[in-house]
């Protein structure tokens, strides 16, 4: 709970327990009006929220049975009975349960970056004309997709306000919330959730340029799923550059407030194996054609920023590619496709999108591929072998025991209930977040920065979590 979330149930709590002792004094009939006060401070300061509505409504309930006794006050002094013992046991369990609400459905707050530079975040929409758009309905339509940069920022004025987490989540969150089969206004509070980041920020040119790593997120994913994760790789001094892949994301938000939601048919569920996989191809192609197209574009804002602030500071010959799910699917076919890319990871990759070529050859790229223990099936798990088979060996495979697929994600920031709710494995969230912010830098770092890691000469004692794949 944020502090003020904290001292609304604190006072109702003081309030209600007060008639055990032999003594009122008025300023007790008094907390009633405090904490409509701090309720107002707290809805005009943090936000409100549904989670806090229950404890709203019981304090406007207490606060009419205070000013009815403040206007009673010539009555004989509160003399306790078993009853009234029992009735305010009962109003303790209630505030118990109206308390645990906002206790289990926080306001996210994700892992603050560890690295030695401030995170600017900035936001761009590409046109690719030379392709088109496959899943509009619209053969027209040329391919327009969202990115999200994360980059070393020099430090903010003392009142910048943090970014939001996700800018769009009064449109975004109900989406996510459907998705994951969840009440529709069930994560509407994650328009209350602050990143770590500061909006446009001008970059840090003190230590360029920079490598550059690109994320994909998953299939019915958004660009800042892992933000946990980008923010740290930027505190580290990279640029990273997550996508939006339109018609495969759960919701895309254009700057003019065009909605383009996700498409099932782009990855179509009832076909046979043969079906589903030629359409998943066609897709994770066109996902990495942003991947290329972003290159391109990063290396003309390269040439000439016209903001002035990427100029001379990306290091297109270190550019790492990444993505989770779907996403580590097309970065295994963009890797092996396209030779810009020095360096690869996949977070449970999706190996059925990945082309029969990519199979049958492998990449020849250094890669690091790290799966959850609870996602993977046959299916994925053969074309996996048949992949691995083709590449040199000495691109480990490691699975987190305990983790599940969301891990890979914010989600399990969500709630200390995200494993009932599916959004995790029971390993313990923060400590796989701190696995994978740790292994993919140390990766990262070891490929296009020349930083060499003891992590990946085999097990390591300090992550237990960790199986190899032998």
């Amino acid at each position: 709970m944020r502090p003020l979330e904290f001292f609304i149930p604190i006072l109702l709590i003081i309030y209600t327990i007060w008639p055990l002792f032999a003594l009122r004094p008025v300023i007790i009939e008094c907390l009633p009006l405090l904490t409509v006060l701090v309720t107002f401070v707290h809805i005009f300061t943090e936000g409100i929220r549904w989670q806090m509505v229950p404890l709203y409504i019981i304090t406007a309930i207490i606060l009419i049975i205070s000013v009815f006794r403040l206007m009673h006050q010539g009555q004989p002094q509160f003399q306790p009975t078993t009853f009234s013992r029992t009735l305010i046991i009962a109003n303790l369990l209630l505030l118990a349960v109206f308390t645990a609400l906002p206790v289990l459905l926080p306001v996210p707050t994700l892992a603050k970056p560890d690295g030695p530079y401030t995170v600017g975040t900035r936001t761009l929409l590409l046109t690719d004309e030379n392709r088109k758009e496959l899943y509009s309905g619209n053969k027209d339509d040329t391919r327009k997709f969202m990115v999200e940069l994360w980059y070393p920022a020099k430090k903010p004025a003392a009142n910048v306000p943090l970014a939001p987490w996700m800018p769009d989540a009064k449109i975004v969150a109900p989406a996510i919330a459907d998705y994951l089969h969840l009440p529709h206004f069930f994560l509407d509070h994650l328009t209350l959730a602050k990143s770590w980041s500061y909006n446009d920020l001008p970059i840090d040119r003190s230590a360029g340029p920079y490598p550059i790593l690109v994320f994909s997120h998953g299939w019915n994913g958004f660009r800042q799923q892992s933000t946990f994760l980008m923010e740290d790789l930027a505190s580290h001094g990279y640029i990273v550059v997550a996508m939006q892949h339109p018609y495969g994301a759960t919701l895309t938000v254009l700057p003019d407030g065009t909605l383009i939601p996700n498409n099932p048919e782009a990855l179509p569920k009832d076909k046979p194996d043969d079906e589903y996989e030629a359409a998943a191809r066609i897709l994770v192609n066109q996902w990495a054609g942003d991947m290329g197209f972003t290159l391109d574009y990063l290396a003309r804002l390269n040439e000439n920023d016209p903001g002035g602030q990427l100029t001379n500071l990306l290091d297109l010959q270190k550019v790492g590619i990444f993505g989770h799910s779907t996403g580590g699917g097309a970065t295994i076919q963009f890797c092996g496709t396209d030779p810009r890319c020095k360096a690869g990871l996949t977070l449970d990759a999706f190996m059925r999108p990945v082309g029969l070529e990519v199979l049958d050859n492998g990449t020849k790229q250094p890669f690091f591929f790290m799966f959850s223990e609870l996602w993977p099936f046959k299916r994925n798990s053969e074309l996996f072998d048949q992949y691995y088979s083709h590449v040199d060996p000495s691109n480990q495979v490691v699975t987190i025991m305990g983790a599940d697929h969301y891990d890979f994600s914010d989600l399990p920031a969500l709630s200390p209930l995200a494993a009932q709710l599916g959004l995790k494995g029971p390993i313990n969230g923060a400590r796989v977040q701190n696995i994978i912010q740790t292994y993919v830098l140390a990766f990262f770092d070891q490929q296009l920065k020349g930083i060499p890691s003891d992590l990946f000469t085999g097990p390591q004692e300090g992550f237990p979590e960790l199986k190899y794949r032998p």
